[in-house]
């Protein structure tokens, strides 16, 4: 009962947090869909290229996330603020490199995209401004999680609903003109993206300094231990990897949309605005049991992180269920908020229809996926990801959008089909205990000296 009490005060600040970013997305989409659905096209496309780069970027904060959380469950609190400082440092560098990339190569990238007119001038425009900022992001991303990991969930929230307000207050300003600025559109929406994360990212660095037991000293953030980036990329690569994978498939998904024309990728985006709400739930409860467990590792308390794992996972199915049944039950008028188009209402309804079967698997992953990865146990996400996402997923959604032309609607169920069966393999992963051998740290473990 302590354990389920702990895991609830960790987790319902991590879904007010998620769930705070999740309306920054839609609220971008419900303002742009008042410029018009080109408009929300384009954003939503150039979207997916920033999930892949800030996943790319997240290799360390993951990755130094986990580490943390087992060193402080060991009691090594100093070694815990120095690998925190090195994840810092790395994901500023990575986070720049990829934000130039963005802003240079960003339009040629679009070109290949088979996008046309409207939608391929407001991406570009998107894609240079947001894109040449994502450092933000990466830099936003880091001290969060350490902050989270610390136990300091509800404090990281606070600053999300800051910048939540914010973003929708300079969106109403530059997205329609209003309060004396210039009507700007996408880019309107681009720039307030980039203002509101910048004082995020404020916020964030002076909070990090309030919740550590040990404070980051100047130095840290040059110390670069080769044994530290080891433990970091042993558990971030994988796990970097494996969602990098996903994203793409997503990018593949969403080329196959592009043939079925531009009422399909607005039901697309929209359909995804609205389940994102869904399995919200099952990402709060895995990013919280992935805090736990990894301290209960480091604790060198393994059975009782095994007993969390499959109690978690009973609540974020059952929560997803409940969820999915009244959004399906309220679909019509959800979709309604978005769009007048007849043609896009009916055809993002029917495919929410499908997320009954998809949630519910996607609930399996995101609860398991993210407990095999505090336990250590990355690497076998990443092949059991590219098994079931590159070689069933994306051949299967090629059949059900164009040899048995299903259109969209194919497209959820080959997404669904990845979800379950990853789902099942790592139930029985995680009921084999293989990952009980993968620790990074032990409780009597002797503080690694730093190299340079």
């Amino acid at each position: 009962m302590e354990s389920s009490l702990k895991l609830f005060r960790l987790t319902w600040p991590i879904f007010l947090e998620l769930f705070l970013f999740m309306m920054m997305g839609t609220a971008d989409t419900l303002m742009l869909s008042g410029v018009s659905d080109d408009a929300v096209s384009a954003v939503g496309v150039v979207n997916q290229y920033m999930f892949i780069c800030i996943l790319i970027m997240e290799v360390i904060g993951n990755g130094a996330s986990i580490v943390v959380a087992q060193y402080i469950g060991a009691r090594r609190v100093v070694e815990a603020s120095r690998i925190a400082a090195l994840s810092i440092t790395l994901n500023l560098l990575v986070g720049i490199v990829i934000s130039s990339c963005l802003f240079f190569f960003g339009p040629i990238i679009l070109g290949e995209m088979n996008l046309h007119g409207q939608v391929l001038v407001h991406a570009k425009t998107y894609m240079s401004i947001v894109g040449g900022f994502l450092f933000l992001q990466a830099l936003i991303n880091a001290f969060s999680s350490i902050i989270r990991t610390y136990g300091f969930t509800k404090e990281s929230m606070y600053v999300s609903l800051g910048m939540n307000v914010l973003h929708i207050g300079l969106n109403y300003a530059l997205i329609f003109g209003h309060f004396g600025f210039p009507e700007m559109g996408v880019a309107g929406a681009a720039v307030s993206t980039v203002v509101s994360r910048g004082v995020a990212l404020i916020v964030f660095v002076w909070m990090l300094y309030r919740v550590m037991e040990v404070r980051i000293a100047f130095n840290y953030y040059l110390s670069f231990s080769k044994v530290y980036m080891g433990k970091i990329f042993k558990v971030g690569v994988p796990a970097a990897l494996e969602q990098v994978t996903y994203h793409c498939c997503q990018m593949v998904f969403l080329y196959y949309i592009t043939f079925l024309g531009s009422a399909a990728l607005a039901s697309r985006q929209y359909a995804m605005s609205i389940s994102q709400y869904v399995f919200l739930f099952s990402i709060a409860i895995g990013m919280g049991t992935s805090i736990v467990v990894g301290r209960m590792i480091g604790a060198g308390r393994k059975e009782e992180a095994y007993r969390r794992v499959l109690n978690s996972l009973k609540w974020s199915v059952m929560i997803t269920v409940l969820v999915d049944l009244a959004v399906i039950l309220f679909r019509v008028p959800l979709v309604g908020i978005f769009t007048s188009n007849s043609e896009i209402i009916a055809l993002a309804s029917q495919v929410i229809v499908f997320s009954i079967v998809l949630e519910t698997g996607r609930s399996f992953n995101l609860v398991l996926v993210n407990s095999l990865r505090a336990a250590g146990d990355a690497k076998f996400t990443v092949y059991a990801g590219f098994l079931s996402m590159v070689c069933m997923s994306l051949p299967l959604g090629y059949l059900l959008v164009f040899k048995l032309n299903m259109g969209l609607p194919g497209i959820w169920l080959a997404i669904a089909a990845d979800e379950w069966l990853r789902g099942i393999i790592m139930w029985f992963r995680w009921r084999s205990r293989a990952w009980e051998k993968q620790a990074l740290v032990e409780p009597m473990e002797q503080p690694a000296a730093l190299q340079a």
